[in-house]
């Protein structure tokens, strides 16, 4: 595990690698990180032909604007005069940002195919991101309110509610988030829930996949005791030791925990998995659209269903969670019963994407090829 990966230092800008003497820890200066990004951005618009001025692009280059200033002898003033010469990059917060990104990435495709703008895609993902956290983090604040809240008072409390820095987002929170603000954004773009939601549902898994690689770095989601040669150790002071502690599962004097299964890693493996499956799943569905020389028998559909691969995706992770729980070491049974509160929450996705497949099934006609326009939508040619 890593917690902070490198630290970005603000008193030395354009340092190209140093060390700070509190931590030990090492990394560029802030000015090299901005620069270098910039510069990758650039040479990825030029190779695709993009103008940079691309109303998709409008994000990208406010964000470059924010850099830039922050690198202002202003700010590096304020900065000194606070006494913050670096600040950290937390491995779980890292991961989560590669896997937001390459989830919009994955989808771009899919979207533009489905005859919507790219922009699309991008601007749902961060209506979500917010949504997301928020979500997230109000589910790890209501599960685990005794261990966040305990001893404080005052402004202690709302620090303590607000401090992520040593994880703190519960998966299944951020998905009840999210999809409150993925409702209203199609409502407000004009757009069929359910085709967006085949679109973006790979991405989410992707994104699972990535997110579940920050768990490893923070020590977090870790499993239950393990002899098989794969099992991790993780160090003195880190999360599952001191919970271990806690629980008079371990010596304090033990520099290490016992063996434990990577929980972290079968999770991530199990994102980037369904994000293929679901992904072919989705090419293969469209196809069938989109081929006119396909012979079909009577009764049978020729068209992709909106809402199929959503229902395949709650189906096979909420099964493969479901699963992985009995492996986890973090959590413990709710409501009376040996299930973890995941286990629970994973009964009712998948009843809910057994519920919408047979919905799709009896009661919804297919889907033709996309006619028309609306917002957020391309005129068929």
């Amino acid at each position: 595990m890593r917690q902070t990966l490198i630290r970005l230092f603000l008193d030395e800008p354009w340092a190209l690698w140093k060390v700070d003497p509190a931590t030990g820890i090492s990394g560029p200066g802030i000015g090299v990180v901005a620069a270098g990004a910039i510069l990758i951005w650039t040479i990825v618009q030029l190779v695709q032909r993009r103008p940079l001025w691309a109303r998709d692009n409008q994000t990208a280059l406010a964000l470059s604007g924010g850099l830039l200033l922050f690198l202002s002898p202003l700010a590096q003033a304020v900065a000194r005069n606070a006494g913050l010469t670096s600040i950290p990059v937390f491995g779980y917060g890292f991961m989560l940002l590669i896997g937001f990104l390459a989830g919009l990435k994955f989808g771009e495709r899919r979207a533009v195919r489905a005859g919507l703008e790219s922009s699309v895609v991008f601007d749902m993902g961060f209506h979500l991101l917010i949504a997301g956290v928020v979500g997230a983090r109000l589910f790890y604040l209501v599960q685990y309110a005794d261990q966040v809240f305990q001893g404080k008072q005052g402004l202690q409390v709302v620090k303590a509610a607000i401090n992520l820095s040593q994880g703190g987002l519960v998966l299944y929170g951020g998905l009840i988030g999210g999809a409150v603000a993925y409702f209203l954004f199609c409502y407000r773009r004009g757009i069929h829930p359910l085709m967006l939601a085949d679109i973006a549902t790979p991405s989410v898994f992707i994104g699972i996949g990535f997110g579940r690689i920050g768990c490893l770095l923070n020590g977090c989601c870790y499993g239950d005791r393990c002899d098989l040669p794969w099992a991790i150790s993780f160090p003195h002071n880190s999360v599952p030791w001191v919970a271990m502690v806690k629980r008079g599962f371990l010596d304090p004097d033990s520099p290490f925990t016992f063996p434990l299964h990577p929980t972290q890693i079968y999770s991530a493996l199990d994102g980037f998995l369904l994000a293929w499956v679901t992904a072919a799943f989705y090419t293969y569905r469209h196809r069938l659209t989109e081929d006119r020389q396909l012979t079909i028998k009577w009764g049978e559909r020729s068209h992709a269903q909106d809402g199929e691969t959503l229902a395949l995706g709650c189906i096979l992770y909420s099964m493969s969670r479901f699963m992985i729980e009995f492996l986890r070491g973090d959590e413990m049974g709710q409501l009376g019963t040996s299930l973890t509160i995941s286990q629970i929450v994973s009964i009712g996705v998948l009843t809910v994407g057994l519920g919408l497949l047979v919905y799709l099934n009896l009661f919804q006609s297919p889907r033709s090829a996309l006619t028309g326009s609306t917002s957020g939508l391309r005129r068929a040619p």
